[in-house]
């Protein structure tokens, strides 16, 4: 064999390595734990999230797992509350999401939209291990 050849068939084993790092987008996972920011509250599990907002709360129903440049677009739901109490017969105001967001080493940014009424409920800027200022509803 070639040194060319044997060159290009260390380059294509490396490349079938990287290919399978992970086979849903060739990125990484968000860690798991707890993200924080303004207003939010972020608790990263490997099945997915759980998010808390200041009047609001929801999920994130996939695993966190990241393209090469470090986005993902991912579904949950998301449910607004309101202060004062909740009646028995109360309905949550669900409605499902789309979770956009861009993981840059330990900041993650994360953009939320209710897609069944094209609702953007805003942008977030979260830190890894940062519990989050998050203020409920009176």
């Amino acid at each position: 064999m070639t040194r060319l050849a044997q060159l290009a068939a260390v380059a294509g084993a490396i490349a079938v390595v990287v290919a399978c790092r992970n086979p849903i987008a060739g990125g990484d996972r968000v860690a798991a734990g707890t993200w924080g920011g303004t207003s939010i509250r972020l608790e990263v599990t490997a099945q997915g999230a759980t998010i808390e907002y200041d009047c609001a709360h929801g999920t994130i129903d996939e695993p966190l797992v990241t393209d090469r440049d470090g986005r993902f677009t991912l579904a949950g739901t998301h449910v607004r509350e309101h202060g004062g109490p909740i009646r028995q017969d109360e309905q949550p105001d669900r409605h499902p999401a789309r979770y956009q967001g861009q993981l840059t080493g330990d900041t993650l940014r994360l953009t939320v939209m209710l897609t069944d009424l094209q609702q953007n409920v805003g942008t977030f800027t979260l830190m890894r291990g940062v519990t989050g200022r998050v203020f409920k509803c009176l």
